[in-house]
C-alpha cells in the first residue's frame, strides 16, 4: 500500500514537472520549433512514468500511442498561425498554446497513470478506449495550466509593482540625502562667516561632506 502511495506521489510530481516545461516550451517564439520541444517533454515524461511503474516499452511503440492521444491536439493548435504575425499575434498565439500544451501534457500523464496503476502495459493500451479519459483530463489540466498562468501574471506584477516602490524610495531617500548634505554645507558656510572655521577648515569639511 506504501509503495503504490509513493509511486503515486512521484508520478503526480513527473506530471506536474513535464507539464510547466511543456508551458515553457509552449511559449517558445519559434513556430514548429515549440511542438517538437512539447513532444519531446511528453516522450520522457512517459518514459519516466514507465520507470516508475516498471513498465518495458519500446521507443516505436513510445511514441505511435504518445502520438494517438496527443500528438493532433497541439500540433493542430491555431495559436501556431498566430505565432506568424508580430508582436500581438506571436504573444497571444505563445500563451494560447502553452495552456493547450500544459493541458496536453497533463492529461497524457493522468491516462498513463491510471493505466499503469491498474496493471495496464503497453500491450494492452488502446487509445480509442482511453480517448473518453484524455479529453475529460485535457479539459482539466487547460483549466490548471490557465490557473498557473494567472498566478505567474500576478507574481510578475507584484514584483514589478515593488521594483517601483524600491525605486520611489531609493529616490527619496537620494533626495533627503541631498537635502540634508546642501543643509549642512549652509550651516558651515555660517560658522566660517562668524568666523568658528578657517577656510582650510571649511575646505576639508565640505570636501568629506561632499564624497560622503
Amino acid at each position: 500500500m506504501q509503495e503504490t502511495e509513493e509511486k503515486v506521489v512521484d508520478a503526480n510530481q513527473v506530471i506536474r514537472s513535464h507539464m510547466m516545461w511543456s508551458m515553457g516550451a509552449g511559449l517558445i517564439p519559434v513556430p514548429v520549433a515549440d511542438i517538437f520541444a512539447v513532444s519531446a517533454i511528453q516522450l520522457d515524461m512517459v518514459r519516466q512514468l514507465c520507470k516508475i511503474y516498471e513498465v518495458d516499452y519500446k521507443e516505436t511503440e513510445l511514441k505511435a500511442v504518445v502520438s494517438s492521444l496527443a500528438g493532433s491536439i497541439v500540433a493542430k493548435a491555431g495559436a501556431r498561425v498566430l505565432k506568424f504575425i508580430p508582436g500581438v499575434g506571436a504573444m497571444i498565439g505563445g500563451m494560447t498554446l502553452a495552456i493547450l500544451s500544459g493541458g496536453s501534457t497533463y492529461a497524457l500523464g493522468e491516462v498513463f497513470k491510471k493505466h499503469f496503476e491498474t496493471g495496464g502495459t503497453f500491450l494492452d493500451f488502446d487509445p480509442a478506449r482511453l480517448r473518453k479519459m484524455y479529453d475529460e483530463m485535457f479539459e482539466k489540466g487547460k483549466k490548471y495550466a490557465r490557473e498557473i498562468r494567472v498566478k505567474e501574471v500576478q507574481e510578475a506584477e507584484e514584483l514589478i509593482q515593488t521594483e517601483s516602490s524600491i525605486t520611489e524610495i531609493e529616490k527619496e531617500q537620494s533626495s533627503n540625502a541631498s537635502e540634508d548634505v546642501v543643509g549642512k554645507l549652509k550651516d558651515l558656510g555660517r560658522l566660517k562667516e562668524e568666523g568658528l572655521l578657517t577656510d582650510e577648515e571649511f575646505a576639508k569639511l565640505k570636501k568629506r561632506l561632499i564624497e560622503d
